[in-house]
Order: C-alpha cells, then sequence, then structure tokens
C-alpha cells in the first residue's frame, strides 16, 4: 500500500484488507519512484489513483487505475477507470477483464485453427488426391458460419456472473 496517508491510519486499512507491506506518508513527487523499485524486486504494481499527483504513478504501474470522480489527467494516465468510482467494483472488473481476455484467447483459436483448415482446402488442395473442389458459394457460408461462432462465443460474456465478493 502506497500513500500519502499517515502512518497510522494506512496501517489499520492495510491490516484491515491483508496487505501486509505500508508505504505511507509519501510524497506524490515519491510515488512513481517507490513503485518503479518495487517492479525492479519482481512485483507487478497497481495503482489507484484520483488526483493529478498521482498521474505520474498511475503510468509507471503495471496496473493503473483511476476513479472516474478524479482528475482528467488522473483518468487519461490510468489503464483502467472506475466510472462509479465505487472501489467495491474492482473485483468485478477484474473479473469482467479476465473473462474478457479468455474469450479474446478463444477466439483468436478458433478463428486460427478454422482459416488453418479452410484456406488450403478453398485453395484446392484437396483437388490433386481427392478430386475435392470447394463451392465458393459454401466456401461464404462456411465463413458466416465462423463469423457468427465467433460473436456467439463474445455473447457469453453476457452471462459472466458478476455478483460482488
Amino acid at each position: 500500500m502506497l500513500t500519502g496517508d499517515n502512518q497510522k491510519t494506512a496501517e489499520a486499512i492495510a491490516s484491515q484488507i491483508g496487505i501486509d507491506r505500508v508505504f505511507a506518508e509519501v510524497l506524490p513527487v515519491n510515488k512513481a519512484e517507490i513503485i518503479q523499485q518495487l517492479q525492479q524486486e519482481g512485483h507487478r504494481v497497481a495503482m489507484l489513483g484520483d488526483g493529478i499527483n498521482d498521474a505520474p504513478a498511475l503510468a509507471v504501474a503495471d496496473i493503473g487505475i483511476a476513479m472516474g470522480t478524479g482528475t482528467d489527467i488522473a483518468i487519461e494516465s490510468a489503464g483502467i477507470t472506475l466510472l462509479s468510482g465505487n472501489l467495491n467494483k474492482l473485483p468485478m472488473t477484474v473479473k469482467i477483464a479476465q473473462a474478457t481476455l479468455r474469450t479474446i484467447h478463444q477466439n483468436l483459436f478458433w478463428a486460427f485453427f478454422y482459416n488453418i483448415l479452410s484456406i488450403p482446402v478453398a485453395a484446392g488442395i484437396l483437388y490433386p488426391s481427392f478430386g475435392i473442389v470447394l463451392n465458393p458459394a459454401i466456401a461464404g457460408i462456411a465463413m458466416a458460419f465462423s463469423s457468427v461462432t465467433v460473436v456467439i462465443n463474445a455473447l457469453k460474456l453476457k452471462t459472466v456472473q458478476l455478483t460482488e465478493e
């Protein structure tokens, strides 16, 4: 935990949420330096901020998270913006991001697999050996089917359980 707040307050909050390392009473100019130090130690660092002073730290963090109620420069510096400004939404945001990334990987795999098989067939690779030629209309239908499959897989994101944990 990295904060400009006083040590006692920071330690109390950190103990409540399970954070064991606390940097308190940190000046805004030192936040980015501490984040870079933690990264050099091999840590992945998430920074949550809302003010102009947080922008450099948000920019160097592995994951910069800005509050939607914060300053424009903080929002621009962060990779993620919690629009509601509600920290309780952070676990849901992470869950959505994980599900989205998983869906992207699935769709890329499907598209790659489909194209590896269908492009050679459409190019006539089976004709010399088996006399099979892919009719252009069937190739078009197959391509549309591939696109529909990707869209349906993406629509599964609507079923992700977003209950707050």
